[in-house]
């Protein structure tokens, strides 16, 4: 019997896609320009993050989902966990990453379908790309002291306050996760020692964290060659192979995946790395060719490489390939389709630049001056749905500034843009659902509309 219902609906989606597609404005310059802005914004992103930035992710996220063990989650995150202990972690553990909107989400993911409870995850969604230690201090050295001071302060009680309300808001279910819990019996198995799990999580996020180490610039974008950061970028690389090292090592001894399998990949990417140097670093430079062309080459081999070998056990390694491969599947399509349509409204943002997208940055500019609650709640929630790359959001927002942007708007775009972006709340909703999603988007944006109205007062700038 045939369901008209659905057959409705369907026909309805049908007209809604013709009807588009019929009144394309294709003669229109400006849409010319967003759709090829779009196009650009996606590719910077599949080049720039989802090598180097998502697919570590995954591995991460499938590692929490097989390797830690439910009641270590539970006991530092759960429902049932205390208080300060939880949010204490959830806070911590999401500003060591330093990751932006996009990467937090397997990590997330994988933490809450574990079991953690959801004040905890939704701080630690929050503070993983809010609370960026580098991103704050390069706030306080372009867009003045008492941004950075704020950002910083703002950032972390966010991450807190965000995770309480969340909490009571969804107590009900709260309650009845925590009455799980409680019946759930502990489990006698303790698995390989704490160490060794450490280490490994260990050097995954390291690899994470120091292949994406970006270089300090300053508000014009010109690199600053000089300092810590700088010094430590030079040497990411370097830093990344001996971290890949290690992790190699913890894999053949520790984890059962074997030294010839191992060494295989390792030989694989010596090989993959000396062809690079060869025949491909005389190309960089040229169009077409990325900066990361390289590096990415040697890491493609080594990601493939653990790929391959992981899917072909039938443990906990095959396992592990399977949790991370259910992440890839759940969020890549919606993050790229997002990052394509907010490139459309916005522009290519990538590296700083100043996007022309169908909404004209003009406009933004001039809705954002002064410091009365519609610029700064326009600002929160022009920022959520803005992508933001790591360390882009400075020199993006400089140039606002620079074209009437307020001290309010600053720290109510600064709160909001990195933590959120539309394709971030795409895979959210996946996740949480679309009452909680709205939740958190909500809290983000009200607590940095309110943050900014009230830093515009005290610094008017």
């Amino acid at each position: 019997m045939t369901d008209w219902k659905k057959e409705w609906k369907m026909l309805t989606w049908i007209l809604v896609g013709f009807l588009i597609c019929f009144y394309l404005p294709t003669d229109w310059p400006r849409f010319k320009t967003a759709v090829f802005e779009a196009l650009v914004l996606t590719k910077w992103y599949a080049r720039e993050h989802v090598l180097l930035c998502l697919v570590p992710a995954f591995f991460i996220a499938g590692a929490v989902g097989v390797f830690i063990k439910k009641e270590a989650v539970m006991k530092y995150l759960g429902a049932n966990a205390p208080k300060p202990i939880a949010y204490a972690v959830a806070s911590v553990s999401g500003s060591i990453l330093a990751v932006c909107s996009c990467t937090i989400l397997p990590l997330f993911s994988g933490i809450y379908r574990m079991g953690a409870g959801l004040g905890p995850a939704c701080a630690f969604l929050y503070s993983g790309p809010a609370i960026n230690v580098l991103a704050i201090i390069l706030t306080a050295r372009i867009l003045g002291m008492p941004l950075g001071i704020a950002r910083a302060v703002g950032a972390i009680l966010f991450s807190v306050v965000i995770g309480l309300v969340m909490h009571f808001l969804f107590r009900k279910e709260e309650q009845e996760k925590m009455a799980v819990a409680m019946v759930t019996p502990e489990s006698d198995d303790t698995g390989r020692p704490l160490y060794q799990t450490a280490l490994f999580f260990a050097a995954m996020i390291g690899v994470l964290v120091f292949a994406n180490w970006g270089a300090p610039k300053d508000g014009a974008g010109k690199i600053i060659e000089s300092g810590l950061w700088y010094g430590i970028y030079s040497y990411k690389w370097l830093v990344v192979s001996v971290i890949s090292g290690l992790l190699a090592v913890i894999l053949a001894t520790w984890y059962q995946l074997g030294w010839l399998r191992v060494g295989t990949i390792a030989v694989a990417v010596a090989i993959a790395a000396a062809l690079a140097i060869v025949f491909a670093a005389p190309a960089v430079g040229e169009p077409g060719i990325p900066k990361l062309f390289v590096p990415m080459i040697p890491f493609c081999v080594g990601v493939v490489g653990l790929a391959v070998a992981t899917s072909l056990r039938k443990d906990e390694n095959g396992e592990w390939f399977d949790q991370s491969w259910f992440f890839c599947k759940q969020i890549m399509p919606l993050l790229l389709g997002g990052v394509l349509v907010a490139g459309l409204l916005l522009g290519d943002c990538s590296e700083g630049k100043q996007g022309h997208g169908l909404i004209e940055a003009r406009y933004i500019s001039d809705l954002v001056g002064g410091n009365s609650l519609f610029a700064n709640f326009f600002a929160s929630l022009a920022g959520a749905l803005m992508y933001f790359a790591t360390l882009t959001e400075v020199p993006i927002i400089q140039g606002l500034q620079n074209n009437g942007m307020g001290n309010g708007p600053t720290l109510a775009l600064l709160l909001a843009g990195p933590a959120l972006s539309l394709p971030n709340m795409l895979v959210i909703n996946t996740v949480l659902g679309p009452k909680k999603t709205f939740a958190f988007v909500s809290l983000v944006v009200v607590m940095a509309t309110l943050s900014g109205l009230i830093f515009g007062n005290l610094y008017p700038g």
